[in-house]
């Protein structure tokens, strides 16, 4: 399947995968891309050096493009926009902020610059800024969230711009992807059935748990200061929300959450740590290879749009 994004970042199928933090690294990068698809790097708070060593390990496992995620809000941002350029990576998304300072050293690199919207506003921004493409992510995904549905927020997107339009969350299989070309997408970004593919080194309560999680199982704290997160249930989000609609403070809810996301990643504590997973959780049952997923995923949509 030829779109303006598998041509804009030479690929053969027009599947992203999300730059999760803490789960989105070399392996699970080189993994899609030897796939066909669009692997990511997610940079997170990681500081430049490791963000380098990453993209080289994933250069040693395949020679298909991959990108890198730079969350802007990171201290580290500045150093990993000069790593990506460094490094020759194919594309960055950007997420948590606006990439308009790093845009011209980006594109005088040939780096495809690829923003994370969740309003028509940001998206019409970022193709003013020059932006390559720019992935409309609805409520429905994990991590930070925004406020629109996939549903909508992708229509109105496709609408805004002239550039190819990614649509993400809520999407998992084949009847997903289906629906977002429909809505005029031109690319899919999925994020958590990624997450529980052999290749994914996040720790095997965290995959179970995704496993096991039902349609009713996704929550999202933080709404009341405006950073709100989506992830999968759990005590610690019980007792954030206690905590929260007690009227307490920003700072006194951080304390709960600091370190949660690696301390469920990396040492599988799923009860204390930050399981974060979208909506579409509840769908995923089983663990394949990422060739699998995306091969399941194609095979499936193709025939739905009567492609085969």
């Amino acid at each position: 399947m030829k779109t303006r994004v598998t041509e804009l970042l030479g690929i053969e199928k027009p599947i992203i995968q999300g730059g999760m933090a803490w789960v989105a690294e070399s392996h699970l990068a080189a993994a899609v891309s030897e796939a066909g698809g669009f692997g990511i790097i997610g940079a997170a708070n990681a500081p430049a050096d490791v963000v380098r060593n990453y993209i080289r390990e994933a250069k040693q496992m395949t020679d298909k493009p991959f990108g890198v995620n730079i969350m802007l809000m990171s201290p580290y941002a500045d150093d990993i926009a000069k790593v990506v350029v460094e490094e020759g990576v194919a594309a960055v998304t950007t997420g948590a902020g606006n990439p308009e300072k790093y845009m011209e050293q980006w594109k005088a690199a040939g780096i495809k610059v690829i923003p994370v919207v969740a309003s028509v506003a940001l998206a019409k921004r970022m193709e003013r800024c020059g932006a390559d493409a720019v992935v409309a992510e609805g409520t429905e995904s994990g991590g930070h969230i925004g406020q629109a549905t996939t549903m909508t927020l992708v229509p109105q997107v496709v609408d805004a711009v002239k550039i190819p339009v990614i649509a993400a969350g809520g999407v998992g299989d084949g009847r997903g992807f289906a629906a977002a070309m429909m809505l005029g997408a031109e690319a899919v970004q999925m994020g958590t059935r990624f997450c529980v593919s052999n290749e994914c080194t996040v720790h095997d309560k965290y995959k179970e748990r995704i496993l096991k999680a039902k349609d009713i199982d996704s929550e999202v704290t933080g709404r009341s200061h405006g950073h709100p997160v989506r992830g999968l249930r759990n005590k610690m989000t019980r007792e954030y929300l206690k905590m929260e609609s007690e009227g307490a403070t920003f700072e006194e809810l951080e304390t709960l959450t600091l370190g949660g996301l690696r301390r469920a990643v990396v040492e599988g504590d799923t009860d204390n740590g930050s399981v974060l997973a979208g909506q579409i959780a509840g769908m995923i049952n089983k663990r394949q290879s990422c060739k699998e997923i995306i091969d399941e995923v194609m095979d499936q949509a193709e025939t739905l749009l009567k492609l085969k």
